[in-house]
Order: structure tokens, then sequence, then C-alpha cells
């Protein structure tokens, strides 16, 4: 019953602070619509949102590492694995602005979906060519318009342990406009929130660790596989095995 209770008043507290981060994108894209054509005053909203989120959840414990290997002057394609739901709001913890490349489905769920739209985030279809053809083209525009752009490269949520494979697309866009790759890793979130279970039963321990970013000026279009397996080495190599 207990465990009931507490779980209950989390979801209450994550969902009633997803409402009015809404409320407040809202106010600050219509107030600032002439001025902010990026949205980054309205992204920045989702700041406060992962603190609190995260602070006001007692089963997670958040550690963040690296950020002194963002320099807020350049632009990034941000590469990370994935493991849950919970990463979008952990993410926000790396405190720069950027653009999601997400699936379709997430910009559909009520409140966080309308969130992702106010934000100007880029959709993705899966399966569908037009759509990754549009998909790219848009993050293209985001990166030339001098704003960083995040990508899943595992495409869905990685393996039980350990990072799945990469996809190219990532790799192919930061060669082909000259962008440095990002990496950040993600470890824990993957039961931060509960799959298949409303309750929250374990506290658990996540870290966002964002490592020295990788050059792409050298490489060349059919390098795009080197990149990858590079990206995901470094990743693999600060993966904490659990004691």
């Amino acid at each position: 019953m207990k465990q009931s209770i507490q779980s209950i008043g989390i979801w209450f507290i994550g969902i009633t602070l997803t409402v009015l981060l809404f409320f407040v994108m809202a106010f600050t894209t219509i107030i600032f619509l002439p001025f902010d054509r990026k949205r980054k005053i309205t992204h920045a909203q989702c700041f406060w949102w992962s603190d609190a989120v995260t602070a006001l959840n007692p089963y997670w414990k958040v550690k963040v590492e690296g950020l002194d290997n963002i320099d807020h002057s350049k632009i990034y394609i941000v590469v990370s694995n994935h493991q849950s739901l919970a990463d979008i709001a952990l993410m926000y913890k790396i405190k720069m602005q950027f653009k999601w490349v997400a699936k379709d489905s997430l910009f559909k769920i009520p409140v966080l979906g309308w969130n992702m739209r106010l934000a100007k985030h880029i959709s993705l279809r899966r399966g569908e060519f037009s759509s990754i053809k549009k998909t790219y083209k848009e993050a293209s525009m985001w990166l030339r318009d001098g704003i960083s752009v995040i990508f899943f490269p595992e495409g869905t949520r990685g393996i039980d342990s350990g990072i799945g494979e990469f996809q190219n697309g990532a790799f192919k866009l930061a060669i082909k406009e000259k962008v440095p790759i990002l990496p950040v890793l993600i470890q824990g979130t993957r039961d931060a929130i509960p799959k298949g279970s409303w309750h929250f039963t374990t506290k658990i321990s996540c870290l966002i660790k964002v490592l020295p970013p990788i050059d792409t000026s050298t490489y060349l279009p059919a390098d795009y596989s080197r990149l990858s397996n590079l990206v995901r080495a470094q990743l693999l190599s600060n993966w904490v095995t659990p004691e």
C-alpha cells in the first residue's frame, strides 16, 4: 500500500510539472515569438522542469559528469545511447540548446508531444523514406542555423546491458555538415521508469556523462562507418559495470 501511494504521488507530481511546463512554454512562445525564432527561450524552460522532476522523485539519484566538454559557442551532433523514456527528462541536465530527432509517436502523447512541438523538435516516422529524408533535411537546417541536434542512433531503446548497434544517419550527417560529434553516455535509466508497471519500487542511480567531442572535419563521406564505430567504442569504454 505504501509503495502504491508513493508511486501515485510521484506520477502526480511528474504529470503536474509537465502540464505546468506546457503552459510556461506556450506563454514564452507567444511572448517572445518575434525575437525567438529558434525557440531557445522556450527550450530553456525544460531545464527547470528536468531538475524538478528528478529532484522530487525519491527513487532517482542522478549524477552528471563531463559538462566541461561542452563549448556552448559551438554546435554539435549529440549522439547518445538510449535506455528509456526517462532519457528525455535527464538529457536536459546538460543545459545546452538542441533539437531532438524523435520518433513520431512521441509527438502524439498528450502534453509531452505538445511541448516537443512548441520547442520545434524533429519528428521521424520510421521506415518511411520520405519522412527520413525530410528529417535529415530539417536537422541540416537547424545545424546551419546554429542549433545542435540530438540522435539516438540505436533507433530504439538499447539492449538490456550495454549499447546496441548504431544506425549510420547521424554520422553521415556529421561528416556532410562538418559538425563535431558530442558523445553522451546514459546509464541506469532503464529502470527509472518501470516497464510494464506504474510502481516505483527500486532506488536507481542514473549517470549522464558527456565525453570529449570528436572532430569530423577530416572524415570523408565513405568514413561514416568508421566514425560510428569510434563513437560507440568510446561510449562503451565509459560504461560502468555494476558492482
